[in-house]
């Protein structure tokens, strides 16, 4: 079985209150290398996004259009990323990842990229479904999924598993 590549639009996607952006090389140096840029939140990037950052460096020679930065569209600062961890798994689902910083968790930034990205997964042809797991110990997460449409599909002693309903189509 051959490999998907992402079909998924490099465009920005734009929320009510935010935009997803592609991460641009610039972004990626400047997390990799610690030095700040203008258009960032005070507490950008935080632990989560240098990984991420980490994972498109070490990928293709430019960033894949399914991991995303959160970017507030009143103030235009980066406040968080979102990704869809791409190929699609066997069963033609990918898995959802997403942290906001600190200083704007509370306000369903996090839920409302999901939604936006979720959208976005579902235009592939190869993808069924969006799963996610999240920590016992962090309800807030919890919440960011079902406010996003996911559903509680398993679990085990530390953590639960969420999914959304398939697409109804076979790939």
């Amino acid at each position: 079985m051959s490999i998907p590549s992402s079909p998924l639009a490099e465009s920005d996607l734009i929320t009510k209150r935010l935009v997803l952006r592609p991460w641009s090389a610039d972004d990626i140096a400047a997390v990799l290398e610690h030095r700040r840029m203008a258009h960032w939140a005070d507490d950008f990037p935080a632990e989560g996004d240098a990984v991420i950052a980490g994972v498109i460096a070490d990928g293709p020679l430019r960033p894949e259009p399914h991991h995303r930065i959160i970017v507030e569209r009143h103030h235009g600062l980066a406040v968080g990323s979102i990704s869809l961890l791409w190929p699609p798994s066997d069963d033609s689902a990918v898995e959802l990842g997403y942290g906001v910083v600190p200083s704007r968790r509370g306000r369903g930034y996090a839920s409302e990229a999901a939604r936006a990205m979720i959208g976005l997964a579902m235009t592939s042809p190869h993808v069924v479904a969006v799963c996610a797991e999240v920590e016992r110990t962090n309800p807030a997460s919890a919440r960011v999924l079902l406010n996003a449409g996911m559903r509680r599909c398993g679990e085990d002693s530390t953590r639960i598993r969420y999914r959304t309903a398939t697409s109804g189509r076979s790939v």
